[in-house]
């Protein structure tokens, strides 16, 4: 783990915080490279009605505009949730060079979780660091699904 990575996590922590005020999942996600945020974004699925908008995705499209290019190699994506495979999908194939996550996905994390992707792509090098500010992004997902069951919304 590297000195900023928890300053780094706790801005996407902030961006986790403003999905969950909109009803959305608290998930969010910054891209940084040399030490500059280039992209950031939180769940917006069911703000823009479409399965693909993760924090991770929206961070991505941002950070891709910023840069006027798709690679991009030498960031740092920093997210509050263990990836889901589409999103490990997109950032492998943005050439994002590593991936600070918070808490596991148990349910669909494609970083070692449920499944690895690195797994399946031996050559490409992708540093994952997991567990940075892990309790307060598993408090805030059990606060959001304990209030959606209790309001008789949990899916």
């Amino acid at each position: 783990m590297k000195k900023k990575d928890t300053e780094f996590m706790k801005i996407a922590y902030k961006e986790a915080l403003i999905a969950m005020n909109k009803g959305e999942v608290p998930v969010g996600a910054v891209i940084v490279k040399n030490d500059k945020i280039i992209g950031k974004g939180h769940n917006m699925v069911e703000t823009l009605k479409d399965a693909t908008a993760h924090a991770e995705i929206i961070a991505i499209t941002a950070a891709s505009r910023y840069m006027n290019n798709w690679r991009l190699d030498g960031s740092t994506l920093y997210v509050t949730l263990e990836p889901c495979i589409m999103c490990a999908g997109a950032i492998i194939l943005s050439r994002i060079s590593r991936v600070v996550y918070g808490t596991k996905d148990e349910v669909l994390g494609a970083f070692g979780s449920v499944l690895n992707i690195m797994n399946f792509n031996p050559k490409r090098k992708l540093a994952i660091i997991g567990g940075v500010m892990e309790k307060e992004s598993a408090d805030l997902l059990r606060q959001f699904f304990k209030e959606r069951r209790r309001d008789g919304r949990a899916d």
